[in-house]
């Protein structure tokens, strides 16, 4: 198949959706198909495998949009949309990614002249108002989940769901189309690495790190993150003198945690890891919390116990990741910070059933591999394109 992929910012190691959309690219072109992306791209750089369109630099906005290692694309004039219209031309069929103006313009153009088309309902309106506070404001993100339907998912047939969660998140807000929750999937190299790290094989602690007890967490630095739960918990805990927190990821809530993270006997490490790295230092630490009010998925989470890690979930009503806790033992009250240090004792306290438990999880975590969320996908791609012919067929 020749798959066009439509996604406002491609090029980040920062961003869940993007980098979703990098590995499901990669792991299709290893099956045969042709993907192409149509995406922002000021590089000037010429990559066959991209429709480049310029960035739109937001009024007032842009300085946020940085922080957060995203841009719009340019949707609009004579140039940005002969490329839009060239490239769901060249496609079998067109998959976007998040319902923003490009999207929409895509969505329309493939209507129009009768493209089969899927889209991904990976963000959370959540997301969004929590840069404006108002993300506990149920009317606010219903209005906001109303426009991503008006934009992009009504009328579409086929809709890609990180989570169960999610799937069920955007029907209760009116979508409509046929939910297909799959997983954005995790590399084979995080199965391996649970498997060396449970035959006894860990990773030879760094130096620096001898005596202590790391606890980890992945993801954007950002509020809804709550990185900041897990510094204020440390000092609730009876390890509080050995605990050295590792929070791995780039945002814009850097300088404030490292501020807030000045108190504690052993401060925060802020780093930014690549692949093999973050295995590297998963497969030495001692547990991962996952502390963020909302999230779609958390592939971080499945990676980290997929590397043998016990996790530590909160119990948010607005966040997927819960679904991974395989008791009540990994779940703690979301916001909470003396639950968290709670939870987070009871696993240290109790090393023989944590080890044990490390082996449960890691073999959990072989059912979200990414061979089989592309079976999944490869299954929704030929559905829609089905459905696509028998609808022309049928007004024909």
């Amino acid at each position: 198949m020749k798959i066009l992929f439509v996604i406002d910012t491609y090029y980040t190691n920062n961003n869940g959706t993007s980098i979703s959309a990098q590995r499901f690219a990669s792991e299709l072109r290893k099956r045969g198909h042709d993907v192409r992306i149509l995406t922002a791209n000021d590089s000037g750089e010429n990559d066959e495998k991209l429709f480049s369109l310029r960035h739109f630099h937001m009024p007032i906005f842009q300085p946020l949009m940085n922080k957060h290692n995203f841009n719009f694309a340019k949707f609009w004039g004579r140039e940005s949309l002969d490329i839009i219209h060239e490239a769901i031309e060249w496609a079998d069929i067109v998959h976007c990614f998040l319902p923003f103006p490009l999207e929409a313009v895509a969505r329309r153009y493939a209507d129009k002249i009768g493209k089969p088309i899927t889209a991904a309902a990976h963000l959370q309106a959540e997301s969004l108002t929590a840069n404006i506070g108002l993300h506990r404001v149920a009317w606010v993100n219903h209005l906001f989940y109303k426009i991503f339907r008006r934009l992009l998912f009504d009328g579409v047939r086929h809709i890609h769901c990180p989570s169960q969660f999610m799937a069920d998140e955007v029907k209760s807000h009116g979508f409509t189309g046929k939910m297909h929750p799959i997983s954005n999937g995790i590399q084979p190299v995080f199965i391996e690495a649970g498997k060396r790290h449970i035959a006894g094989h860990r990773t030879e602690t760094y130096a620096e790190y001898k005596g202590k007890i790391l606890i980890m967490m992945v993801g954007r630095l950002t509020r809804e993150k709550q990185q900041a739960l897990i510094i204020k918990a440390v000092p609730h805990s009876k390890y509080a003198d050995r605990i050295q927190l590792i929070f791995a990821g780039r945002g814009p809530m850097q300088e404030r945690y490292e501020k807030l993270g000045q108190e504690l006997p052993l401060k925060p490490q802020f780093v930014y890891l690549k692949r093999d790295a973050l295995i590297e230092m998963l497969s030495q630490s001692d547990l991962y919390v996952h502390a963020a009010d909302m999230e779609s998925e958390a592939i971080s989470c499945i990676e980290a116990f997929a590397t043998g890690l016990v996790p530590v979930i909160a119990n948010s009503p607005l966040s997927a990741t819960k679904q991974f806790a395989l008791d009540e033992r990994s779940l703690f009250q979301a916001g909470d910070e003396k639950d968290l240090a709670r939870a987070i004792d009871y696993w240290l306290d109790d090393t023989p059933e944590r080890l044990r438990m490390e082996e449960v999880y890691a073999a959990s975590a072989e059912k979200y591999s990414i061979d089989h969320s592309i079976d999944l996908f490869e299954e929704m791609l030929k559905e829609e394109i089905e459905d696509n012919e028998k609808a022309h067929h049928s007004i024909s």
